[in-house]
């Protein structure tokens, strides 16, 4: 197999990547998105076998239903789709905290190999050589969803031996760590790439390689990753995207970019009524 996601052309890496993570949602579950590749896979999901996903954004909109998908979380169109707008404190403490949290969906600029994130800075945390847009609520979805799953593609700057900053924790040291350290939700679940699927070990709980796409060598997820990967022993490759979810997510992606052609724009002649 070649080091390339696919050959035939039928589909690109991001398709792939964003149909695995669709997959990993079950109907009716709860599910704290972010935006980008996060919120692509859940309204994918929603759109074919997850109708009842029930989509929580940070800015406090629950049950969110968008047709396009959002720019960020400000984005009217989640309030608009919603059943509800809550308060953001509400949204940590009654629905995150409490547990209600099936999902969390996460994506970082680091990870290292026990899960743990980083989305804060690359280099000394004084004198960075980028600062990253920071840990918004990912410290709190990592701590307390029932399981987290991560979508970020697969590198050596991005899957690193040791994390320039640990913004949200995974599973620690591993081994039963973050257990005994007290974290309500149960961790990662998977970690899904432009490359394969990683998941943690049931014992040591370091992740390694459980999956692979269409056409991807296992040395070329290897040569992607920052520290010695292991390789399950029941390693699989993954089903391609099938016709129909490919169909969706571009009808999706095609909506969204007509929706946002526009320039947005304010008419300031007329005072604003209060």
């Amino acid at each position: 197999m070649s080091g390339g996601v696919q050959a035939s052309g039928a589909y690109t890496a991001d398709e792939m990547m964003t149909v695995t993570a669709a997959r990993q949602l079950t109907n009716g579950a709860v599910c704290f998105v972010g935006i980008g590749l996060p919120s692509a896979a859940c309204n994918l999901a929603r759109r074919t076998h997850a109708p009842e996903l029930v989509l929580i954004y940070e800015s406090g909109t629950v049950g969110a239903r968008p047709e396009v998908l959002p720019l960020s979380i400000g984005d009217g169109e989640l309030a608009d789709t919603a059943d509800c707008v809550v308060s953001l404190p509400e949204v940590f403490t009654h629905y995150l905290q409490r547990g209600r949290v099936d999902v969390g969906f996460l994506s970082a600029a680091q990870i290292d190999c026990y899960g743990n994130l980083n989305s804060t800075v690359i280099g000394d945390y004084a004198h960075p050589s980028v600062r990253l847009p920071g840990s918004g609520g990912a410290p709190e979805i990592a701590a307390h969803a029932r399981e987290v799953l991560v979508i970020m593609k697969q590198s050596t700057r991005s899957f690193v031996r040791r994390l320039d900053f640990v913004t949200s924790f995974g599973f620690l040291s591993g081994a039963g760590e973050r257990r005994r350290a007290g974290f309500p939700g149960g961790g990662p679940r998977a970690v899904i790439t432009d490359l394969g699927i990683l998941a943690p070990h049931p014992e040591t709980e370091e992740l390694q390689l459980c999956g692979v796409y269409p056409g991807v060598a296992v040395q070329a997820v290897q040569a992607a990753t920052g520290w010695p990967l292991r390789i399950a022993a029941d390693l699989r490759v993954l089903p391609a995207p099938e016709a129909a979810d490919l169909e969706k997510l571009r009808a999706l992606h095609a909506a969204t970019e007509r929706a946002h052609a526009s320039a947005v724009r304010i008419n300031l002649s007329k005072p604003a009524r209060i």
